[in-house]
């Protein structure tokens, strides 16, 4: 699981789409104005947009963000060597981890659970498998998909280790909705009642300053330069996963494996799901991409208030 993977959504937000002019209107009557930062987080473009009467109280907020999801990086990224992640992948457990890794690591767990294992966090050797420029024998694979067990991973605020050696793992398919969800509700706690956060995941904190939902375009998995419908986000977030987002250096497919059988999952061109939090929609959306259509509204059905969005390698849509 990569984290280009979902770089399908654009915000569509009236409070943003409109000319300048009816911004400079809308400001006077009295609503607030957009503050908005744009960079790089957890390896994908990322963007805060907070609307506030005061410009500069948003700006700073955006700073204490920022630090917050650096703070975040040090434990989830797998491109800082001195991660928590990286540090269990290298050694194979991290004692005294911090609440986050802990919390993550069983919460995948338990999506891992409801999805019969298509979710799975230790989905790491088949990445590293696959990078290679030649695409894998029979025995490599197997090797690897031996070492691919959400199981045989113990998380305690004592002590995170894998049960087995040669183990690894990537939360890249659930950590950036954690980091979406838990700068959102830092900035709630600060009285901000309008924001969108793009972190990998989009979460909408209340609704646009002019009482409508923010509005989210979801892009044509056949035709990436097109938006193929808005989805209106109040309160909730959303994520999307498709196998377009990046091809194996090897390949064999793309990076979006099934854990029980090592290959690029291909049922789905897409799969978009709505939820209150966006750990939950993020890893939902993995699972079911994964899972297929037939599995979609079960999986759907251990987080109350989650639907997805389908659309089939053939364009044909479904609303689960």
């Amino acid at each position: 699981m990569n984290l280009t993977r979902r770089r399908a959504l654009q915000i569509m937000a009236a409070s943003v789409a409109v000319p300048l002019g009816v911004l400079a209107l809308r400001s006077a009557r009295g609503l607030p104005q957009p503050v908005q930062w744009r960079g790089e987080a957890l390896g994908a473009m990322s963007a805060m947009t907070l609307w506030s009467h005061d410009k500069a109280r948003a700006e700073r907020a955006i700073v204490r963000m920022r630090a917050e999801i650096d703070r975040l990086e040090d434990i989830f990224s797998l491109y800082r060597a001195t991660s928590e992640l990286s540090r269990l992948n290298a050694d194979g457990r991290v004692d005294a981890p911090s609440r986050d890794l802990v919390h993550v690591l069983d919460q995948s767990q338990r999506i891992a659970e409801a999805s019969g294992g298509k979710f799975d966090p230790t989905i790491q050797p088949l990445w590293t498998l696959h990078s290679a420029r030649s695409a894998p024998d029979l025995r490599n694979l197997e090797a690897a998909l031996s070492l691919v067990d959400y199981t045989a991973i113990s998380a305690h605020i004592q002590t995170v280790r894998f049960e087995q050696a040669g183990m690894s793992a990537s939360l890249n398919g659930i950590a950036q909705g954690y980091i979406t969800d838990r700068v959102t509700e830092l900035l709630g706690n600060e009285g901000f009642e309008n924001a969108v956060i793009e972190l990998g995941e989009t979460r909408a904190l209340g609704q646009a300053p002019d009482g409508t939902p923010f509005r989210v375009g979801l892009l044509n998995p056949h035709e990436p330069n097109q938006v193929m419908e808005h989805v209106s986000l109040a309160g909730a977030s959303l994520s999307v996963s498709g196998g377009y987002g990046q091809s194996l250096p090897d390949g064999t497919g793309h990076h979006i494996f099934d854990p029980l059988t090592g290959k690029s999952a291909n049922e789905l061109a897409q799969v978009a799901v709505v939820a209150p939090r966006a750990m939950l929609a993020d890893a939902l959306s993995t699972a079911i991409y994964v899972a297929g259509e037939r599995a979609s509204a079960a999986i759907l059905s251990t987080v109350a208030g989650a639907s997805a969005i389908l659309i089939r390698p053939d364009g044909s849509r479904l609303q689960v």
